[in-house]
């Protein structure tokens, strides 16, 4: 089902401050982008994308948490957890084929969504546009060798480094701590490629230790010690 389209809350000059993709982007191609864009929300639990569908638009989230997954005989693995600021969608645009993965809500999102055409054209009329997309591909390439990397770590060693991850990337600061979303077991264990079994007892150990807290009025994870959680993530 596809998401609510609103009129654009933001202006051209927070594209550059909210979206990572576009940091070093001309104020032509800001412009450009925010007159072709459209807003749109989606309730939790909501499909984004779906699987095999062709790419017609790239989206970027706003806000809100989304997980990018994959069908697995009747069910589907989680490959990978979005935040803030992250954009998906490009692939099937750029590839001009069906996409390979489905994005669903994990919470309510609001996303920016760009249309295939106008991203393309504008990707290539704008170097900087052009090489930021080739850098930030560059950076999930080595985030996905580090995980592979990780494989035979210890469970607690990669849930650690999965948080720490998450809260690098789309964590918001409150205080002395870091929250990210509450992200539900199953996903958790995916994507730090550990048994949902051992996802409640790492959290559990954590706690104890008062590196982190689970929040479930606000169905946040605040990471209490984050310098400790890193170099925990390093070990093993």
């Amino acid at each position: 089902m596809s998401p609510t389209a609103l009129s654009l809350p933001i202006t051209p000059e927070a594209f550059s401050e909210l979206f990572p993709l576009f940091k070093a982007a001309s104020p032509e191609t800001l412009n450009t982008l925010h007159q072709g864009a459209t807003f749109n929300e989606c309730p939790a639990g909501r499909t984004v994308l779906m699987e095999d569908s062709w790419g017609n638009a790239v989206y970027l989230i706003l806000s809100g948490w989304a997980k990018v997954r994959c069908q697995s005989g009747d069910g589907y693995v989680t490959l990978a957890i979005l935040g803030k600021g992250e954009y998906f969608g490009e692939m099937a645009v750029l590839n001009e084929s069906p996409r390979s993965t489905d994005v669903a809500a994990l919470s309510r999102v609001e996303l920016v969504s760009i249309p295939a055409q106008l991203f393309v054209q504008t990707l290539f009329k704008d170097p900087q546009l052009h090489h930021r997309m080739l850098q930030l591909m560059v950076q999930r390439l080595k985030h996905t060798q580090t995980r592979f990397q990780l494989r035979n770590k210890p469970p607690g060693v990669k849930m650690v480094y999965t948080l720490v991850g998450l809260a690098d990337a789309y964590g918001e600061a409150k205080g002395n701590a870091i929250e990210i979303f509450n992200i539900p077991v199953s996903d958790l264990a995916a994507i730090a490629d550990i048994k949902p079994t051992e996802v409640p007892k790492i959290l559990d150990k954590l706690a104890a230790r008062n590196w982190l807290k689970i929040d479930p009025k606000r169905n946040v994870i605040q990471l209490l010690d984050i310098e400790s959680l890193r170099y925990l993530s390093k070990l093993g």
